[in-house]
């Protein structure tokens, strides 16, 4: 299997108001989120690729027009907007637009990430 690797990096806040009051997600904050996308086949396409990383120039304009600099409960209207929630929406995201999608991983911190991988 080949596998291929792509980053892309926003900044946005959120708060987590279905937490408990004194939880330090419950209050207005924000992470210099960083996304990476996966994507995976069992052979390379006739340019020797998995996919050219051009074509995820799209996901970039959409990263950078919906989410960069705004505030994350906004965008999606509710306020569980987790990183496990954000690596399911863009795994959705890409998978549509690039079928060798196999994982995408969402980290708010150097130490901490969430992964959603069918």
């Amino acid at each position: 299997m080949y596998r291929i690797t792509k980053e892309f990096h926003l900044s946005a806040s959120h708060q987590l108001d279905h937490l408990p009051a004194d939880h330090q997600c419950a209050r207005l904050h924000g992470h210099n989120y960083i996304v990476i996308v996966e994507l995976a086949a069992e052979s390379l396409n006739d340019d020797g690729f998995v996919r050219d990383y051009h074509d995820l120039s799209p996901l970039k304009r959409y990263i950078d027009e919906t989410f960069d600099h705004r505030h994350l409960n906004d965008v999606f209207g509710h306020s569980k907007v987790t990183s496990e929630f954000l690596a399911k929406h863009f795994y959705d995201w890409c998978k549509q637009r690039f079928p060798e999608t196999s994982s995408v991983r969402v980290s708010e911190t150097p130490k901490t990430w969430a992964e959603y991988r069918p």
